[in-house]
């Protein structure tokens, strides 16, 4: 009888054992993660360098490498085909994914702003010495987007402006057109190639500002954009906030210590925090799929996969 106990003991020690060395293999020796474009190549390395640095040191990787991304597709195209294992996606890129494959990543996190939401909104600006100052005015101008597969840069001013102004955008606007991401579709409206430029802002806070983040938030802070030169000239319903998502590929073992690391991130380092997401926020919530159905289907509506 005591043979059998410790004949079993030990067959469980050994299952233990194997379960254990099973999920460590299921962790990547090299984490890949995909950087979205709209941001000068430079800044977006410098901004995720301590992120790198903590998850070689937290979670164990020999290695992290950054790819960043000339354009949003360049990262929906690296989780599609399984050359990058995580990104923080927005909400009609990731769209864009489950379009494709509803089964290539799991969303597991998603930013919380200063005043407890989890949406932003997308923000029409232009140059306050134009004169104009609503969206109803730019009529026969220029309407400059960020990137095909920017949710705030593109699909929801398609859907939403016509909404305000009567007409599709194509036949309100005298021509439109994509600036290469979100900085540079800012800087397009300052510089006067483009009327108006539609980005991502939390529309919390303060103008002068930039508002608390976003990309009009960022080019305020490094002094690329004089905010006293610029005017709010439209603004959208809610849009969810984009979510981090993982490879589903990696496994359960993977989702969970990347939701840990990342929940764990603001307290932890709240300077690298802020860096990555660039602007003020609380820090991450636990995010489904669902939460993004509505711009799942707008995009399958107006844009396709």
């Amino acid at each position: 009888m005591l043979k059998n106990i410790l004949l079993g003991t030990v067959a469980l020690v050994g299952l233990a054992a194997s379960v254990t060395a099973t999920l460590a293999q299921d962790m990547p020796k090299e984490l890949r993660i995909g950087i979205l474009g709209g941001e000068n190549e430079a800044d977006r390395l410098k901004n995720y360098a301590c992120l790198a640095d903590h998850l070689k040191a937290d979670l164990g990787f020999e290695k992290v490498s950054l790819f960043p991304a000339a354009d949003y597709d360049g990262v929906i195209q690296g989780l599609l085909g399984g050359t990058i294992d995580f990104a923080e996606l927005g909400a009609s890129g990731y769209a864009g994914v489950v379009l494709k494959d509803p089964k290539a990543v799991t969303p597991i996190l998603t930013t919380q702003q200063v005043d407890g939401s989890t949406g932003y909104f997308s923000i029409g600006l232009a140059r306050k010495d134009l004169g104009l100052t609503k969206i109803t005015d730019f009529k026969g101008k220029k309407l400059g987007y960020a990137d095909p597969d920017s949710t705030s840069g593109y699909l929801i001013p398609l859907t939403q402006i016509p909404k305000d102004t009567g007409m599709e955008n194509d036949k309100f606007f005298a021509s439109t057109q994509f600036n290469g991401g979100h900085e540079n579709n800012l800087l397009a409206a300052k510089d006067g190639k483009v009327d108006v430029a539609v980005d991502d802002s939390s529309g919390v806070g303060d103008f002068k500002d930039g508002f608390t983040s976003g990309t009009f938030h960022k080019e305020v802070a490094k002094g690329a954009v004089d905010p006293n030169d610029m005017v709010e000239v439209w603004r959208s319903g809610l849009i969810p906030n984009g979510p981090l998502v993982v490879r589903t590929a990696l496994g359960a073992d993977f989702e969970k210590k990347m939701t840990e690391f990342f929940t764990a991130l603001p307290t932890k380092d709240k300077a690298c925090f802020s860096a990555v997401e660039g602007g003020d926020f609380t820090g991450y919530v636990p995010v489904k799929a669902d939460f993004y159905n509505v711009i799942v289907e707008a995009r399958k509506a107006k844009i396709g996969g």
